[in-house]
């Protein structure tokens, strides 16, 4: 077992030769963006209804539907940053000292998601936590949590009396809880909660590229820094819960990477980086059902650093928040297959697996990019020259959306739902030829503009 940290360098020549890895780019790229207007044309024009929504407005591989907008409050700032972050972001991600790159990618990350959603004014902030069917009115209705989690799965049913609301039903009861919290401290109104959800979501970006640095591949986390913090999936990202659990993984992942890259200098500093990893995954796994394939990202980090002695620490540490939630009243274990139930139970028997397996993938797209397509076109063809820490995390990346996708526990509304694995993949632009970067990241940017102008997402 080694205890030694990675080391990884700037150049991404190693993947083959800029005009080869071109050629692949272009096919990936031109497949995704392909994909994407299929999974928007093959419903419309087929008559096929494949129950994005309940309604007839549905605009599927999305849950949205079309609603243009030319201007919004956020227009001019959401143009000003994007200009901007186009036109001086990757010299300065090359430049600035490390933690003015984290401070300024944090400050940039937060206008942008910001800017974004104000595209729709206030309500762009808050009309999505406000919902319904989302978490805070059944937080601001909670009184007794200890009750709460004792009747957690009697209420996730269909036919339950007093059953919970779709998100609430569709999630282990850390969602609530932090939701619960924040009405505590009275942070739990709908414009607040919203701007408390995008604050933390806003550092997702800086999790990741402290993880790539801390595995010693600070070059990479340099040039993917601008599509981290300017990526499309900020369109969802400000108003989505979603957002916040991207956020608690990434600095899981985060701290799990500190944990390994300490076993050679203080078997201390490993052992608490391991439990503040462990508590924060465990945590993910008791904010959404899909979580617990953060695990495969998880070893990934670990075989980047070459270092399992956090694992087992780790490991413990998150079980010990999954039987704290067991000992109060809510036991993960019994949950899901209850929850199983009440999603065969609704919407979701409508969807076909048939559109959805391959209509998850350019929902995908649409959230995360199409450039996307380029970067693990250039990862699959490349992978045996590919430097080792990319290769593994983006490719952990990757794989945790083909198991989400095959479980078809997670039919539609991926935009939002996969946001946790979304960073992750976005590593794999560090691969495209330098002469990319520049325009792929002037069309991450114009595919977030359009997609926030044009449609209205749900979330």
């Amino acid at each position: 077992m080694s205890t030694t940290s990675p080391t990884s360098t700037a150049s991404t020549a190693s993947t083959g030769s800029a005009p080869a890895r071109s050629r692949v780019a272009w096919v990936g790229l031109v497949v995704t963006l392909l994909l994407m207007a299929a999974a928007v044309l093959v419903p419309l024009l087929g008559g096929w209804d494949v129950a994005s929504r309940r309604d007839d407005l549905d605009l599927p591989p999305l849950h949205g539907y079309w609603m243009p907008q030319l201007l919004g409050p956020g227009t001019i700032p959401a143009l000003l940053i994007a200009l901007l972050g186009w036109r001086f972001g990757p010299d300065l991600a090359q430049r600035l000292p490390w933690r003015r790159l984290l401070l300024a990618s944090y400050a940039v990350g937060l206008g942008w998601l910001l800017a974004l959603a104000l595209v729709d004014g206030e309500s762009g902030v808050s009309r999505v936590l406000g919902n319904p069917y989302e978490y805070l009115e059944t937080a601001r209705a909670t009184n007794d949590v200890g009750q709460m989690l004792g009747e957690y799965v009697d209420r996730i049913p269909m036919d339950s009396p007093d059953n919970w609301v779709t998100h609430v039903a569709g999630h282990p009861p850390g969602a609530l809880l932090f939701f619960i919290g924040l009405v505590r401290v009275g942070l739990g109104g709908d414009l607040a909660a919203g701007l408390v959800v995008t604050a933390i979501a806003a550092s997702t970006a800086l999790a990741v590229m402290v993880t790539l640095r801390v595995l010693g591949a600070e070059a990479h986390a340099r040039t993917a820094a601008p599509f981290l913090v300017l990526t499309p999936a900020a369109v969802f990202m400000a108003v989505s819960a979603d957002a916040l659990f991207a956020a608690v993984a990434a600095w899981g992942l985060a701290a799990l990477a500190l944990a390994a890259t300490s076993t050679s200098t203080s078997r201390g500093r490993m052992v608490a980086w391991s439990v503040v990893a462990g508590l924060l995954l465990g945590c993910c796994v008791m904010l959404s059902y899909g979580l617990p394939l953060l695990g495969v990202l998880a070893l990934a980090v670990l075989l980047v650093a070459r270092s399992w002695w956090p694992l087992p620490i780790a490991a413990v540490s998150a079980l010990a928040v999954v039987l704290a939630f067991a000992v109060g009243g809510f036991a993960w274990w019994e949950a899901y297959p209850v929850l199983t139930d009440r999603y065969w139970d609704g919407i979701a028997s409508d969807r076909p697996a048939s559109y959805w397996m391959w209509g998850n993938l350019a929902a995908l797209a649409f959230s995360a990019g199409p450039l996307l397509g380029a970067g693990l076109a250039v990862l699959l063809t490349s992978w045996r020259r590919t430097e080792r820490t990319i290769l593994l995390l983006a490719g952990a990346g990757f794989l945790t959306i083909l198991l989400a996708d095959v479980s078809q526990m997670s039919k539609s509304e991926v935009e939002r739902i996969w946001l946790p694995f979304i960073p992750w993949m976005t590593l794999s632009l560090v691969l495209l030829p330098a002469g990319w970067r520049r325009w792929g990241l002037a069309l991450q940017l114009v595919a977030a503009l359009l997609l926030q102008h044009l449609l209205y997402t749900s979330w």
